[in-house]
């Protein structure tokens, strides 16, 4: 008798009880200093009193306490691994794994559980996308990226247009920093050899929002496959995979308030059952024998060895917390605290920002190239140390977008990066910090 693999029921939304489940109630008020209170890391100050200001979200938010203790109540209580333990704790670990797995779902407006692929980082995710949907290309096809992609976005490409002999080819930018869809399409960017789009919803450096649904459309009108890196867009504003216009979408849960070491993949089911294997191992597997051996549907399928079961339980609580307060309102913030810093960012002499100079169609990333009274370049690092000194934390270098800095024909650049915790003062403190910057690194003008 042939006995298979058995996996662990998936949990949908609606069988979640109503503590675990998203918030159905309407959005609390959006009050940041309340806020701000569930993240005890922004009540640090720096060794000299300063108060810290943390501006690099981009790179990774802050983790409220709700999200800590989710993680260390799942390790003190119901720690076990999932899908094999048949005791009480292995059955605990599993139901909260599934579980997690349906809150994501339901935050991303997924059709179902089994859309939702957890992996290590949304550069996994990326991956698990160049080597699923790439192992049908062959020379002559073609891969379509933008030069403003994050490095996560373009090396896995790169490496699968080594592999097949496939093209790599890219859509531009503006001047401005918006994605040059209407050029790449005029120029045939998108043609009958192109078998796959993957493009940033938001730039990690210029805030850009892409007009995701476009290209997409475009993209499908040849039947090519359309992967989106959401890891800028899902923890600043609502995403609905379904509407999006995307077939694949990845996303990392330590930028939307949760834990490192996990990240997601939604795809359409069909498309994920069509998919072979990324990886090998246990849990992926249906039957194994020596002359060969079949696989488990998706999304298990993806998921093979010991999956971050923490990670999850914790993704889901930032997910909950994200959904009390309303990603409408989240979004909203964002909108207004960027506009505030691009009118702040505009008083520093000296200063060029890269990307759209308004808050349209704009997310949070601001970066910027700074050049003292003489007009000789600020590096970054500099600009970086010297306002970490006044308390206030940014990130200096190309951001793993070095392409897109070459495209602007600068080596590097500033970025500071707000999120729903961001205070104006904060803002403010920045526009001081950097004026102090300008003229620390002027010379002193000469007497007569």
């Amino acid at each position: 008798m042939t006995t298979h693999a058995e996996y662990p029921a998936l949990v949908e939304p609606e069988e979640l009880e109503g503590a675990q489940a998203l918030p159905a109630e309407e959005a609390i008020p959006f009050d940041v200093e309340a806020i701000r209170a569930d993240f005890p890391i922004l009540e640090r100050t720096t060794p000299d009193g300063r108060p810290l200001v943390y501006l690099d979200s981009a790179n990774t938010s802050q983790k409220p306490r709700c999200v800590v203790e989710a993680i260390e109540d799942h390790y003190l209580s119901h720690n076990a691994n999932v899908a094999r333990a048949m005791h009480l704790l292995g059955a605990e670990a599993t139901e909260a794994f599934e579980s997690s797995r349906a809150v994501i779902a339901e935050f991303v407006g997924a059709a179902s559980s089994e859309e939702i692929v957890f992996t290590k980082n949304a550069s996994e995710a990326l991956n698990l996308c160049a080597h699923t949907v790439g192992a049908a290309l062959r020379p002559g096809d073609e891969i379509v990226v933008s030069v403003m992609e994050h490095h996560s976005n373009i090396v896995p490409w790169q490496l699968l247009a080594e592999r097949t002999g496939a093209t790599l080819r890219w859509f531009d930018v503006t001047d401005e920093g918006r994605l040059d869809v209407e050029g790449g399409l005029a120029a045939g960017l998108i043609n009958e050899r192109t078998k796959v789009v993957s493009i940033t919803y938001v730039s990690n450096v210029l805030g850009t929002v892409n007009p995701v649904a476009q290209v997409a459309a475009a993209a499908h009108a040849y039947g090519a496959t359309v992967v989106v890196d959401a890891s800028q867009a899902v923890p600043q504003m609502p995403v609905d995979v379904q509407t999006l216009g995307a077939d694949l979408v990845a996303f990392t849960g330590h930028k939307m308030v949760g834990p490192t070491g996990i990240g997601v993949l939604w795809g359409r089911y069909d498309l994920l059952a069509a998919l072979p294997p990324f990886l090998g191992g246990g849990e992926m597997i249906e039957t194994v024998r020596m002359t060969g051996s079949t696989f488990a549907p998706p999304p298990h399928r993806f998921e093979a060895g010991t999956p971050p079961i923490a990670q999850a339980v914790g993704l889901a609580a930032a997910a909950r917390y994200l959904s009390a307060l309303g990603m409408d309102q989240v979004a909203a913030h964002e909108h207004l605290i960027t506009a505030y810093a691009l009118d702040g960012l505009a008083t520093v002499p000296g200063l060029t920002v890269l990307g759209p100079a308004t808050a349209v169609d704009r997310g949070g990333a601001l970066s910027f190239t700074l050049v003292n009274r003489d007009g000789e370049q600020i590096h970054p690092h500099d600009v970086s140390q010297l306002l970490d000194s006044r308390g206030v934390a940014v990130r200096g270098g190309h951001h793993c977008a070095r392409p897109l800095h070459e495209r602007f024909g600068v080596q590097s650049s500033t970025r500071a990066s707000s999120y729903l915790y961001t205070k104006t003062s904060e803002i403010d403190a920045l526009v001081d910090a950097l004026t102090y910057v300008v003229g620390f690194f002027s010379r002193p003008p000469r007497g007569r």
